[in-house]
């Protein structure tokens, strides 16, 4: 059978394949959010690590500059190109591979850490996604991943892009909500009895911008699912002027001092 063509998800995956590739120039506010993900997953040195998900490889090179031997995996070749080239930049030696969190190109048990940030919480399907990550991890060894709670900007954006976007085909159900895995109580129901010492930190992405226009501008043209929607509202002024209207109301509200502050949760726990 071929799996790809059995995916029932495999158009939306071709679409976030390519809507990702803008996401470059997001590396440079991801950074110490990166450094706050390695460090509350305690990487040291020797230890094998997998960062799924990977983007342009911020987490991952940042492990990799700790000492620890590094993978990682992404769904956008652009950005698994971006990664290779800051490894390269870094001096350290991570390997990257095209791939999908729903289905990991790794045999059980590989790693003795699996990480993501911001990542994997874009998979369809949260079991399938968590069964693979959990697979490859080692008993006793570590997962840790940021998240976006649907209570603060950054989730409530993504639920607010969810509201714009075309109903799914019949009889296919739609993606589960990134913003859910932000919530630490839907977190604990998934990971349930396959880990223990479950443990959660907040921090906060600080991301620059000189007026709120500003912020909506970048966020339009970097981030996939709300550039999908601008693109298909090109023919509907009115709709598009009221989407960035609302956007900009949204924004607003966490907006300071040319800045948009952008809290997310960190979590942490072991496999059983």
């Amino acid at each position: 059978m071929d799996t790809v063509n059995a995916d029932p998800f495999a158009k939306f995956k071709a679409a976030q394949r390519e809507g990702w590739s803008s996401f470059l120039p997001v590396e440079v506010i991801s950074t110490i959010p990166a450094a706050k993900l390695v460090n509350f997953a305690q990487v040291t040195p020797g230890q094998k690590v997998l960062d799924v998900a990977c983007g342009t490889g911020v987490v991952a090179v940042t492990a990799a500059r700790r000492g620890a031997k590094v993978s990682g995996l992404d769904l956008t070749p652009v950005l698994v190109e971006r990664a290779r080239h800051n490894a390269g930049v870094a001096a350290v030696d991570v390997d990257f591979t095209e791939g999908d969190v729903e289905r990991l190109p790794y045999p059980d048990a590989s790693f003795d850490l699996v990480l993501s940030q911001f990542g994997h919480i874009f998979a369809p399907r949260p079991t399938v996604a968590l069964g693979e990550m959990l697979r490859v991890l080692k008993v006793g060894g570590r997962i840790a991943f940021s998240t976006w709670p649907p209570e603060h900007f950054t989730g409530r954006m993504f639920t607010f892009i969810a509201d714009y976007a075309p109903p799914p085909p019949p009889g296919l159900d739609a993606p589960a909500p990134p913003a859910l895995w932000g919530d630490p109580a839907i977190v604990r129901e998934r990971l349930g009895a396959k880990v223990t010492q479950l443990t959660f930190k907040r921090g906060t992405l600080i991301a620059p911008a000189l007026s709120v226009a500003h912020f909506r501008v970048a966020q339009e043209k970097t981030i996939g699912p709300l550039t999908k929607i601008v693109a298909s509202l090109e023919n509907d002024p009115a709709k598009l002027a009221q989407l960035r209207a609302d956007f900009e109301a949204m924004a607003g509200d966490v907006y300071d001092d040319n800045a948009i502050q952008m809290p997310f949760l960190m979590t942490r726990a072991t496999k059983t």
